[in-house]
């Protein structure tokens, strides 16, 4: 897929170090938002004339906008308002990795984070509020520390930054080795000190933020046992891809296939410069986004956002999944076959926040073209046809071996449960997985894995859910002529319609807004990732 190349306004460097000497990185205030340094990161295109900048990609990206993301927004204000007494404690924590500069801002000034005081458009902003929209920006991630990473405290938004910078100026750490006219520019444009740290290519970097352990909040206060929120770094360790030193960054972050500059300002051509376009699976939001981009503060051009959302729904259909349908027999007036799955992430797919799900829908069709049974169809409202969870709440749908009847449907999903065993979509309500039979990574051996990411419900028993693959046996009553055809596609879908529904019944600006652009928009809430379709006589 060839991209169209968008060009920023240039500004001139004599303007840029100028003006930059009234705003630079200091200790008493170690960030500067993501728009400074598109300043010279930008402008940098390949042979064939594709954009890469960094600034481009970056502000497209769901990291960009982690801070406009209404449907966090609504879950926030959902998690507060269940749990009216740790309001502040929450907002404090759920802004570590959404707001992060803000955030650490407000820590080393004794305070804690406020959430709503500093989403676009509050009508008190903080101080803070200009670092805290910016979202997972350029400041934040590049000055994270590299001691401790991986490590138990880490987690949870457990990222250091350095409290005091060297008298040379604050050190931005990056792949490269900075030349010494780089060095120069960037110190006097921005206070920031370029410094060779390889460890923002590794892993253990993201997990800081994509390792998320909850607990449970009581009645009382009390807190609960660890809830494994999100854990797609150990399902990654657990995987061959961890073994093949394929990092999160190989993947979300693939690399120019020829030497670029990372800057349009005195940039060496380098091999090997990652893309900040953070490939995801969340296609969903990013459309949200951009329909909604005045209301959220987006300031994402529509095409830019327009082509993270082409490029995210070309990687999940490219990158995602394999499916075939395997025929066994017709019967006694019986159609058999197989449906198998191969996840190809390096994770579980789905993986990280619980609110995604991918499933089966397949259809068989007699010689006329009739359809004589269909499981797992997608509803306009954004569910699917046949799913306990979707038609009630306090029910899920199980994994299965084998199915045969139209209300069966394979979802590969995480379901939580509170203390009491009800089906919940309170993060802070869940005490653990009921079920949790999202698809394995390739070397994942789920007979073995640790409890943080093992396999839940029937899954866990099943002899055809194995690493990287899952097999599911049809078995559907015919009865007219042959061939029949058989087609079955992986569906994916980032909000799902329960997560997003049970939002309705607290009333509250963020969770009626939220509710009312998915009602608008759950027609485009889910996509096909992978067909494939037999014939059988």
């Amino acid at each position: 897929m060839r991209e169209r190349a968008l060009v920023f306004p240039l500004i001139g460097l004599v303007l840029l170090v100028t003006a930059s000497r009234l705003d630079i990185a200091t200790d008493e205030q170690p960030f500067l938002t993501a728009d400074r340094c598109i300043a010279c990161h930008k402008g940098v295109t390949t042979s064939t004339g594709t954009d890469v900048s960094i600034g481009l990609d970056w502000r497209a990206s769901m990291m960009a906008n982690s801070a406009r993301d209404p449907y966090w927004h609504a879950a926030v204000r959902r998690e507060v308002m269940d749990h009216p007494n740790e309001a502040a404690a929450i907002e404090n924590e759920c802004s570590r990795c959404h707001m992060p500069m803000a955030n650490e801002v407000e820590k080393r000034s004794g305070r804690t984070m406020s959430v709503f005081a500093n989403v676009p458009h509050a009508a008190d902003p903080s101080p803070t509020a200009p670092l805290a929209v910016d979202g997972v920006s350029c400041a934040a991630c590049h000055q994270i520390q590299q001691e401790g990473l991986g490590d138990e405290q880490s987690f949870v938004g457990g990222f250091q930054i350095a409290s005091e910078g060297p008298p040379a100026g604050r050190s931005i750490f990056g792949p490269f080795e900075p030349d010494e006219g780089g060095v120069g520019i960037m110190r006097s444009a921005t206070g920031y000190r370029p410094v060779e740290g390889r460890h923002v290519q590794t892993s253990e970097l993201c997990a800081t933020c994509h390792t998320l352990l909850t607990h449970a909040i009581g009645a009382d206060g009390a807190e609960g046992e660890e809830f494994p929120e999100q854990v797609p770094y150990q399902e990654w360790q657990a995987s061959a891809y961890a073994r093949e030193e394929q990092s999160c960054q190989s993947c979300h972050m693939p690399t120019v296939d020829e030497h670029v500059p990372v800057t349009s300002v005195l940039g060496q051509p380098r091999e090997g410069v990652s893309r900040h376009v953070f490939r995801g699976g969340n296609f969903f939001m990013l459309e949200m986004l951009g329909r909604y981009r005045d209301e959220l503060g987006v300031t994402a051009l529509p095409q830019e956002l327009q082509l993270a959302v082409a490029r995210t729904k070309e990687h999940l259909r490219t990158s995602t999944a394999l499916i075939e349908i395997v025929p066994q027999n017709i019967d006694a007036g019986t159609l058999a076959f197989d449906v198998g799955v191969r996840n190809l992430a390096g994770h579980k797919f789905p993986t990280a926040y619980p609110s995604r799900r991918a499933w089966l829908h397949v259809v068989v069709r007699d010689a006329q073209g009739e359809t004589v049974f269909e499981s797992g169809g997608f509803r306009a409202d954004g569910g699917i046809v046949g799913n306990d969870n979707d038609r009630d709440a306090t029910s899920y749908e199980p994994h299965y071996e084998r199915i045969d009847s139209p209300e069966q449907v394979q979802i590969y999903e995480a379901i939580m449960v509170d203390g009491e065993n009800a089906v919940t979509t309170g993060l802070l309500q869940a005490e653990r997985w009921i079920k949790d039979n999202r698809l394995t990574p390739r070397g994942f051996e789920p007979g073995t894995a640790e409890a943080r990411i093992a396999v839940r419900g029937q899954a866990a028993t099943d002899p055809t859910f194995e690493s990287g693959v899952d097999r599911v046996r049809y078995e559907v009553a015919v009865s007219g002529e042959a061939p029949y055809s058989v087609s079955a596609a992986l569906w994916f879908q980032p909000i799902a319609y329960r997560w997003a529904l049970n939002l309705a019944e607290y009333e509250a600006f963020e969770t009626d807004r939220f509710v009312r652009y998915y009602r608008e928009m759950s027609s485009a809430s889910a996509m096909p990732l992978v067909r494939a379709e037999i014939q059988v006589r």
